[in-house]
C-alpha cells in the first residue's frame, strides 16, 4: 500500500473516481484532490446535450459534503511545477504540497481554431460547465449556428440547437460524419437523421475566416468560397492533452503522458490516467491514449486498486457512446482497422448494429438504439469471445448463446 499523501491533480471525471476509490479501498493517507475551476467536479456528458436543454444546475458528482465525510481535500487550486526528487508539488496560488504518489489527472483541454477573428466572443467551444452555460444563454435567444467539426460534441450540439428551434449549418473539412471513429455504415445512418432535421452538412471543406462586423461574429467563409451567414460559432475539432505539467517535470511525454500497463510515468512515485494519458494496452498492443469517462474512470478504478496494495494492471474494454437527436450510439472495442462490416439489425427501423472484423476476428460492435446488443457485446469482448460474421449477420442467431 502507498505511503505517504497522494495528491491528485486534476477533478474530472479520472480525479474524483480515483478519490472515491481510495476511500472505498480503505486508504488512510491523506488525499487531496487539486481542482482547477470554480465549481464542485461535475460530469461533462451532459454539457452538450440535457444541460444545454434544461441547466443551470451543474451536475456534480457529489455534493460538498461527501469530500468532508470521506476525508478528501477538494482545494480550488491547479499544479503548475512539480519539484520529483522533494516529491513536491507547487500550486497556482504560491502554496506547495509534499506527496508520497502523485496523479495526473490533468485531462485535455479545446484545440483552438487558428484562423482571423477565432476570438471573437461568438466563437464558442463546449467542454467546461462554463462554455456550457454561455451557450446555453446563446441558443436561448439565437437563430443562427455553424458548428465546426462533424466529431461526436459538434453532432451532439448542433442535434441540440437544431431541437432549439435554431438555423444550424455542420462544416466538416473529411467526407463523412465521425469519419475517426465510426464506421461508414454509423456514418451514413447518423448524417440521414441530421439531414432529415434540417442541419445542412457540408464536407470536404473548412472555415478560412470568421467573418464579423463591429466585433460581432456575422458569418462564417469557407474554403470552397462559400459564405454561411451565423452569429454563433461553435468549435469542435478535438482536444489537446494537458501534458505540460508532466513535459517540465522531465516526464515522457508522446501523444499523451506516458505510462506503462500500472498507469505508473518513468517516475515511479507519478502515475497519469484518463485523457492525458497514452498507456500501454496489452489487451490491443502498443500504446494508445482514449478520449472517454469509461477509460478515465476504469483507469482510476484500477489505479485506486493499485494504490491501496493489488498490482492490477490496466486492461479493461473500451466502450463510448454519444446521443444525437433521438438517437443513441453506443460502441465497444476499438472498431477503427476493420476490413469486414456486418449489419445486425434493420437500418430503416432506427435499430441495428455493425460488428467490425479484421481478418474475421471480431474488433468491436457499434449499435444504434440497441443497448441489447451492446450490452452482450461489452460481455462477449472482455470475455476474448467472439462470434462469426455469419452469425452476426444471421438475425435469428441468439447472441447470448456464445456467452453460455
Amino acid at each position: 500500500m502507498t505511503k505517504g499523501p497522494v495528491v491528485i491533480a486534476g477533478a474530472g471525471h479520472a480525479g474524483f473516481q480515483l478519490a472515491a476509490g481510495l476511500r472505498q479501498g480503505g486508504f488512510t493517507e491523506p488525499v487531496t484532490l487539486l481542482n482547477g475551476e470554480g465549481h464542485l467536479p461535475y460530469h461533462r456528458p451532459p454539457l452538450s446535450k440535457a444541460y444545454l436543454n434544461s441547466g443551470p444546475n451543474t451536475p456534480v458528482f457529489r455534493p460538498a459534503k461527501f469530500y468532508f465525510d470521506q476525508k478528501i481535500d477538494l482545494i480550488e487550486d491547479r499544479a503548475i511545477s512539480i519539484d520529483r526528487a522533494a516529491r513536491k508539488v507547487s500550486l497556482a496560488s504560491g502554496y506547495s504540497l509534499d506527496y508520497g504518489h502523485l496523479v495526473l489527472a490533468t485531462g485535455a483541454r479545446n484545440r483552438p481554431l487558428d484562423i482571423p477573428n477565432a476570438k471573437l466572443d461568438g466563437v464558442r467551444y463546449l467542454r467546461t460547465i462554463d462554455e456550457a452555460e454561455a451557450l446555453r444563454h446563446r441558443i436561448a435567444s439565437g437563430q443562427r449556428a455553424v458548428v465546426i467539426g462533424a466529431g461526436f460534441i459538434g453532432l451532439e450540439f448542433a442535434a441540440t440547437a437544431r431541437a432549439k428551434g435554431l438555423d444550424v449549418d455542420v462544416v466538416e473539412i473529411g467526407t463523412r460524419v465521425m469519419a475517426r471513429a465510426v464506421t461508414a455504415e454509423i456514418s451514413e445512418f447518423f448524417q440521414k437523421q441530421h439531414t432529415a432535421a434540417d442541419i445542412r452538412i457540408h464536407f470536404g471543406v473548412h472555415v478560412t475566416r470568421i467573418e464579423a462586423d463591429g466585433g460581432k461574429v456575422t458569418g462564417v467563409s469557407l474554403s470552397n468560397g462559400r459564405r454561411l451567414p451565423t452569429e454563433l460559432v461553435v468549435v469542435g475539432v478535438g482536444v489537446l492533452p494537458n501534458v505540460e505539467l508532466a513535459t517540465d517535470a522531465g516526464l515522457p511525454v508522446a501523444a499523451g503522458v506516458i505510462v506503462d500497463k500500472h498507469l505508473r510515468t518513468a517516475d515511479p512515485n507519478i502515475s497519469a490516467i484518463g485523457d492525458c494519458a497514452q498507456y500501454a494496452s496489452h489487451r490491443f498492443g502498443g500504446s494508445m491514449r482514449l478520449e472517454s469517462v469509461q477509460n478515465a474512470t476504469d483507469h482510476a478504478r484500477c489505479l485506486a486498486v493499485q494504490l491501496t496494495g493489488n498490482a492490477k494492471p490496466y486492461d479493461d474494454m473500451p466502450w463510448f457512446w454519444s446521443d444525437q437527436g433521438s438517437s443513441k450510439l453506443q460502441i465497444v472495442g476499438l472498431t477503427t482497422g476493420s476490413d469486414q462490416v456486418v449489419v445486425r439489425g434493420d437500418r430503416a427501423s432506427g435499430s441495428f448494429s455493425a460488428f467490425c472484423y479484421k481478418a474475421g476476428k471480431l474488433l468491436g460492435i457499434e449499435s444504434v438504439n440497441n443497448t441489447s446488443d451492446h450490452m452482450i457485446g461489452r460481455r462477449l469482448l472482455a470475455a476474448n469471445r467472439s462470434i462469426t460474421p455469419e452469425q452476426a449477420a444471421d438475425n435469428g442467431f441468439d447472441l447470448k448463446s456464445v456467452l453460455t
